[in-house]
């Protein structure tokens, strides 16, 4: 890179910082956050949703001089999912970003800090509203960095990009696999890279290479209809709540760690523990004091949440808990899950519970498979992928920090869309932090990471358009 090019590259950068000093930052998240995109409403919050993208979005990307197209969701009810384009060159390579605009539900009445969900609020270093974590704030970042580059550049990236904005991550992505995969040419790209989620810790850069996926199920023991005398039938009647109780624990440890050995994945990579080895779990303030000696043993922290499967009860019921009578319950259910990483063999989970269950005498415990309820896949581009070292670079390029490599993340996004649907690698550079409260009240950034992921994303994108990306 000559003298000049470093120069333009700090100017770049400067002008991204430019872009949150000033205010515009916070003027532009102010509106986005105003925008009531709760997912989990519909159908009430189905003009919001548009708003969003018709009045918001669009016009923001059309003055970076992309071409916007909506897709209309196949799926009943939900919103469309725009496309914005810009196309210098057939020749060069294209990137695919990737943001969503829905939040899930304000809870107004919750929050403490702040405003409130829907009126931005500044307090110290942070700025509170929802949205603002996820995933407002985040390509609202990515795209103050593209108009830094594009300002430095004289209007030219020196790249070709693609921005997808979906509105209804937080309800499974409805419709955005058919809406993908029916129109392969015109979301094809060479590389995704794109931001969600939390950073391996507040001010260290860092990117995610994929997601664990999820398989969510019920567990139901039903014995009868109604519930009987436990004072008559105690004693003589089987407890439901109990049965599954016990069934439960002959397959999880009582320290979570998962027994059924068709559950597990394969011992875990090489690269993938080496890139695992610095990172700690650090959720920030306010965040649930970890219990070491909960999950797998043998493994750190950061090895059983990005590289390993974990099991959790997420619900569990037996008569009514909010009145309780002096009753042998006719049922219990739990709702189950699954998260779990590449190599575990998927289809196989739900029929070894059922070999289990039965062999250990629980066959009046039945599964019942949840497809359209927190199902999703599990997806990884290699640590030694030619695109992940590239962005490492970069980032080295920019910050002194050196960057976390997360292999699978713990949350879930739809990666697979990309990965597995339009073939290419994917790079998620994350830009929130793990004591945000997302998916809480009281949802916030720290405006210290939003001005490092500010610089990170601009020297990125100046360093995409000088030509030195991997080969195809």
């Amino acid at each position: 890179m000559s003298a000049g090019s470093k120069g333009a590259r700090a100017n770049a950068i400067g002008r991204a910082e430019a872009y949150i000093d000033g205010g515009q930052f916070e003027a532009d998240l102010s509106r986005r956050v105003a925008i009531r995109t709760e997912s989990q409403a519909l159908p009430a919050s189905r003009s919001e949703l548009d708003r969003y993208v018709s009045a918001e979005m669009i016009p923001s990307f059309e003055k970076l001089g992309f071409t916007c197209r909506t897709f209309e969701n196949p799926v009943a009810g939900q919103a469309p999912v725009l496309l914005a384009t810009r196309i210098e060159d057939p020749k060069l390579p294209t990137v695919l970003g990737y943001g969503h605009g829905d939040v899930i539900r304000g809870q107004d009445a919750q929050w403490s800090k702040g405003s409130g969900p829907w009126q931005l609020t500044r307090d110290g270093d942070r700025l509170y509203g929802r949205g603002t974590a996820d995933n407002k704030c985040q390509h609202t970042i990515n795209m103050g960095a593209l108009a830094a580059v594009l300002a430095e550049r004289g209007g030219k990236l020196g790249f070709n990009c693609k921005y997808i904005i979906e509105m209804a991550e937080e309800t499974g992505s409805a419709g955005l696999d058919e809406i993908v995969l029916a129109n392969k040419d015109a979301f094809s790209a060479t590389v995704l890279i794109a931001s969600d989620g939390p950073r391996a810790a507040a001010m260290r850069p860092t990117i995610v290479l994929g997601n664990r996926g999820a398989i969510t199920f019920d567990l139901v023991c039903k014995l009868r209809d109604g519930g009987h005398h436990s004072g008559n039938w105690g004693g003589l009647l089987a407890d439901p709540a109990i049965i599954l109780s016990h069934a439960i624990a002959s397959f999880v440890g009582p320290r979570g760690g998962i027994k059924l050995k068709a559950w597990l994945p394969p011992p875990i990579a090489p690269n993938v523990h080496a890139a695992l080895k610095s990172i700690s779990i650090d959720g920030g303030e306010g965040a649930p004091v970890q219990d070491p000696t909960w999950g797998e043993m043998g493994l750190t922290g950061a090895e059983k949440v990005y590289a390993w499967n974990s099991f959790a009860v997420l619900a569990m019921t037996s008569g009514n808990p909010d009145a309780p009578v002096n009753a042998i319950a006719p049922y219990a259910r739990a709702r189950c899950q699954l998260r779990y990483v590449v190599g575990t063999n998927v289809d196989g989970v739900l029929p070894a519970l059922r070999r289990h269950l039965d062999m250990m005498n629980f066959k009046t415990v039945d599964i019942v498979e949840l497809t359209n309820v927190g199902r999703f896949e599990a997806t990884r581009t290699d640590v030694d992928h030619p695109w992940a070292r590239w962005v490492l670079q970069s980032f080295a390029h920019t910050s002194n920090e050196p960057a976390a490599v997360i292999p699978s993340s713990g949350g879930g996004v739809p990666n697979h869309v990309f990965q597995q649907g339009l073939g290419m690698p994917t790079i998620w550079v994350p830009h929130s932090y793990a004591g945000c409260q997302q998916h809480a009240p009281d949802e916030h950034i720290l405006v210290p990471v939003a001005k490092s992921a500010l610089r990170l994303m601009a020297g990125l994108y100046w360093d995409l358009g000088e030509g030195e990306t991997p080969a195809p």
